[in-house]
């Protein structure tokens, strides 16, 4: 049988999954991609076009994709309720995938390093968390653990759940570290008073706070290498 007329004897919808079944899955563009996961289009369209619109409709941008909600998704005819949630799933997965096996590969030498440990985690998010990251003696990550969730413009960090948590988990040092969704990455005086309290207490009890980071989707801003708070 001819390859090519095989191809094009398929369906528009069913096209993406014989060039993946053919090529393998590094030949498909974005929008073949997610033309797989939606399954098909609309009537007027199919589902690459579709694809191809919801990702120009956000400058083909993925990380913006990501943010999407049901209601954003469903504004484009032919994307339903359960389309929309099958992209939306596949896409924090994709983001949950960069976190396999990251902690055991880890040693923290600088700011950059706690970067790239902690940005899949706060990438795309449009409300606060907060997350602490222990270090063992030679600085090399035990375990990074959120402490919070909030809304837009704030979330609290509880000490008593920090350092219990550093303590079970043998801590030698932490680095703390939330995100400012507006995308401002200026430390608030709050965000300054609260670094200062914890890492005194950790220094009463042999824990020493390292670091404070704080996250937007375009960068970070680390205290202690602007000496603010340490």
């Amino acid at each position: 049988m001819n390859t090519s007329t095989t191809i094009k004897s398929w369906a528009e919808d069913d096209r993406p999954r014989e060039k993946m079944l053919l090529k393998g899955k590094n030949a498909l563009s974005n929008a073949e991609i997610i033309a797989i996961l939606l399954g098909s289009g609309s009537r007027n369209k199919s589902a690459v076009e579709l694809a191809q619109e919801i990702l120009f409709s956000h400058q083909n941008d993925l990380h913006q994709l990501g943010k999407l909600g049901v209601k954003e998704l469903t504004v484009h005819k032919g994307m339903g309720e359960a389309k929309a949630l099958t992209l939306m799933a596949a896409l924090e997965l994709g983001r949950r995938r960069k976190d396999t096996d990251r902690i055991e590969k880890t040693k923290i030498k600088s700011s950059e390093d706690v970067y790239h440990l902690l940005k899949p985690l706060f990438l795309d998010l449009l409300h606060e968390e907060f997350y602490v990251v222990m270090l063992d003696r030679n600085n090399n990550v035990l375990k990074y653990e959120q402490i919070s969730k909030g809304g837009v413009s704030g979330t609290i960090a509880d000490g008593k759940i920090i350092f219990k948590s550093a303590i079970l988990h043998q801590a030698s040092a932490m680095i703390l570290a939330h995100n400012h969704p507006s995308g401002n990455l200026e430390a608030s005086p709050q965000d300054i008073k609260l670094t200062k309290n914890f890492k005194e207490f950790g220094q009463m009890i042999g824990i020493e706070v390292l670091d404070h980071l704080i996250f937007t989707d375009n960068g970070y801003l680390s205290l202690a290498d602007k000496s603010i708070a340490f």
